[in-house]
């Protein structure tokens, strides 16, 4: 049995989770509000292992910083890593869902548990990213993309174009083609990890989910958006529990959308 193949076993906690809830394809239309009930579900799961959330907080952050610092290859690594990390976040969640723990261990099963399905979410979401980084150095000029992707500040200023609304459409450009990569992202590393799903359906199935939530999802961002501003008001500080909540909330929505409930089950 080799360590990505569905369904392996994990030492520890993550062992004895009671498995995954019962899959909906291709994801059912939830009301408006369901968005605000997403952040609702997530605090409640942070407020179950609140220290072990901004441990796993601090962790993906470091992680994700240490890997932008190396040169060129950093940030891609990031986001091939990225999927393998909410993999065990998600299957934390539902462990606590259920009346377990969240463990450490939880944060490092994606590296066990259906590796290579997340890996290859991984590397569509990277060959998009380049997509979208190609297009924005198409509009506002190869030498300012090459620039922002060595982490270059001076070169960034000295390869501004003249035309400020040139990096403005840039920006559009580069956004319209983002919004749709993150869409087909962000249910994908639950319906790997928990139902085996293969990269590519999965993430055909989250961008298509994403798409029929327009409204939820809008509802969803705007208030995220306000509780950011609430959290960085005291230096920055409520950023702890706005964070664990955000990943969070990538569990609560894949379950209001792509499962029914457990007392339905069966």
């Amino acid at each position: 049995m080799h360590a990505n193949e569905p369904g392996l076993p994990l030492p520890g906690p993550a062992a004895n989770d009671p498995g995954p809830p019962a899959l909906v394809m291709p994801g059912r239309k939830v009301r408006a509000g369901a968005g605000v009930d997403w952040i609702g579900d997530a605090w409640r799961l942070f407020r179950r292992a609140s220290v072990m959330w901004i441990v796993f907080m601090v962790l993906f952050v470091l992680v994700h910083l240490g890997l932008s610092m190396v040169p060129w290859v950093g940030t891609w690594v990031g986001s091939l890593v990225s999927p393998i990390l909410m993999g065990g976040i998600v299957l934390g969640c539902r462990s606590l869902e259920t009346g377990g723990d969240m463990e450490l261990e939880h944060l490092l099963a994606g590296f066990r548990r259906n590796t290579g399905l997340l890996l290859a979410i991984g590397i569509v979401y990277v060959a998009g990213e380049i997509v979208v980084m190609a297009a924005f150095g198409l509009v506002a000029g190869p030498s300012l993309l090459w620039a922002v992707i060595r982490g270059d500040e001076a070169g960034i200023l000295n390869a501004l174009p003249e035309d400020p609304l040139r990096i403005v459409l840039a920006g559009l450009v580069a956004m319209a083609l983002a919004v749709p990569l993150m869409a087909a992202y962000w249910f994908a590393p639950a319906l790997a990890m928990l139902h085996d799903v293969p990269a590519i359906p999965a993430m055909r199935a989250s961008f298509a989910a994403c798409l029929r939530n327009f409204v939820p999802f809008l509802v969803y961002g705007i208030v995220m958006l306000l509780l950011f501003i609430v959290a960085v008001l005291p230096v920055g500080l409520g950023l702890f529990v706005w964070a664990p909540v955000l990943l969070a909330t990538a569990y609560t929505s894949y379950r209001a959308v792509f499962t029914e409930p457990d007392d339905a089950e069966g």
